[in-house]
């Protein structure tokens, strides 16, 4: 009978990603699986997190007019047309950059979706259900943005 040999694993990787439009749903399961694999990770967990506030990490369905809908949905609840008091130079005075962008619209909408996932690692794979996909959900692009994923658990052969 053979014994498979197992290994306590923590890694740390961040992962870059230039994004190109305002409002993007950047795909990252394939990266994600490629760290599990390059890890060796047989079993645990993989957090994804957001370094940023107008970035958030979702899992759902990667189909085209769905995404175009996640959109739509964003526009209704925290729309880019709107007055937030955070874009509003003349009372704002806390954590302001000489490069400021109007972005009040894409704080609210981080707010609604979450800046981290946790993800079970099965068998060497994501446990993920048929149609799931992990995204990087863009809110004020286009900019470089990273990604923050922590891989804890079992590895081996």
């Amino acid at each position: 009978m053979e014994t498979l040999a197992s290994a306590s694993i923590a890694r740390h990787v961040t992962v870059r990603i230039t994004t190109r439009q305002p409002l993007e749903f950047i795909d990252l399961t394939g990266r994600l699986e490629s760290l599990v694999a390059q890890a060796a990770l047989r079993v645990g967990f993989m957090n994804v997190q957001s370094r940023h506030t107008t970035t958030a990490v979702i899992v759902n369905e990667h189909e085209p007019l769905l995404l175009d809908d996640f959109a739509a949905l964003l526009e209704r609840v925290s729309s880019g047309a709107t007055s937030y008091r955070h874009d509003d130079a003349s009372v704002r005075t806390v954590n302001v950059t000489p490069d400021e962008r109007v972005n009040g619209h894409a704080h609210c909408r981080a707010l609604l979706l979450g800046a981290s996932v946790c993800l079970n690692v099965v068998d060497g794979r994501l446990e993920l259900g048929r149609w799931q996909r992990v995204f990087l959900a863009e809110l004020d692009g286009p900019r470089e943005r990273e990604i923050s994923v922590m891989m804890v658990g079992e590895g081996g052969r």
